[in-house]
């Protein structure tokens, strides 16, 4: 749809100024309709940790059927196969889910990423913490609820959410890089356009439905973003605050699904709208891509 051109002059003005890297914006808002600006051709892209919004999801749609629940421990749920690092038998998947296994194994490191059983190096790495004790961002928790959907569903978790949540969002064959073991990495890997990874944002601000069918529970939805764990960062609202596999915003109310380099899907229940952005900006500054959204797109959208 072509984008008024009121609604995207502000960011417009700002990427140029601020040279923020946004490939493309696109806005929902519910009784206006869908509105998109690109900046750049509309590829692929590779929208980084907001990966782990949509493994979250399929968390929810297995507590959904009764298969798992968040207290479950992670070596009830993924039977490990060798050793297991003291303290570890303690991690359940709302540690997993919040960042707050105590796992020293982050997998950020090449090394971490290359190992041939990723899940057997997660369980014999010992603790940098006591599982639910501190906030600790990872990949590592996020490969290990992968782990888990594999082992509950007998399936991976690519192939678990294609006809369960991709399909109906439409979707198609999406990319998601796997590990040597042949596991979705879930933290990360996942490519979509802009406006593809928008639909991720209006399916949550709708509570989990899709075109009159209930994808995933709105309970599950609604626990996503319930209770946040602090993160101890001192660099912003936006940054202070995580749930399952999401961060919360610094306008009230808003929460989002978060990737490296920029890739935001953000609800906004207030303006009962999404916006959705793909970017890549280095050198820390990613979050200044918000800052920019707060102060010239969102007033807009009220």
């Amino acid at each position: 749809m072509s984008a008024p051109a009121s609604l995207f002059t502000g960011i417009i003005a700002a990427n140029a100024r601020e040279d923020l890297g946004i490939y493309g914006v696109h806005v929902h808002q519910e009784g206006v309709g869908e509105a998109e600006h690109r900046f750049r051709a509309d590829d692929l892209v590779h929208v980084f940790s907001c990966s782990k919004t949509f493994t979250a999801l399929a968390v929810g749609m297995l507590g959904d059927a009764g298969a798992l629940r968040v207290t479950d421990r992670l070596v009830d749920v993924v039977p490990p196969r060798g050793e297991v690092a003291p303290g570890v038998e303690d991690i359940t998947l709302e540690h997993l889910l919040t960042m707050t296994s105590g796992s020293s194994f982050t997998c950020f490191t090449e090394r971490e990423k290359l190992e041939a059983d990723v899940a057997s190096a997660f369980f014999a790495a010992p603790l940098s913490s006591a599982p639910g004790a501190r906030f600790d961002y990872s990949n590592g928790s996020t490969y290990m609820l992968a782990r888990a959907v594999d082992a509950v569903a007998g399936e991976d978790l690519r192939e678990f959410l294609m006809p369960r949540l991709f399909a109906p969002l439409g979707i198609a064959n999406p990319q998601w890089f796997r590990c040597r073991g042949g596991h979705s990495w879930g933290a990360y890997g996942l490519h979509l356009r802009t406006a593809k990874l928008a639909r991720l944002g209006r399916l949550l601000l709708q509570s989990g439905a899709w075109d009159g069918t209930q994808l995933v529970s709105s309970d599950w939805v609604e626990a996503m973003h319930a209770d946040w764990v602090p993160t101890g960062r001192e660099d912003g609202e936006d940054t202070a605050r995580y749930g399952y596999q999401v961060w919360d915003c610094a306008p009230e109310g808003a929460w989002r699904a978060d990737g490296n380099y920029g890739q935001y899907s953000i609800v906004l229940p207030r303006e009962r709208a999404v916006v959705t952005v793909t970017a890549h900006l280095e050198g820390g500054r990613m979050h200044e891509i918000l800052t920019a959204l707060w102060r010239d797109l969102l007033p807009r959208l009220r």
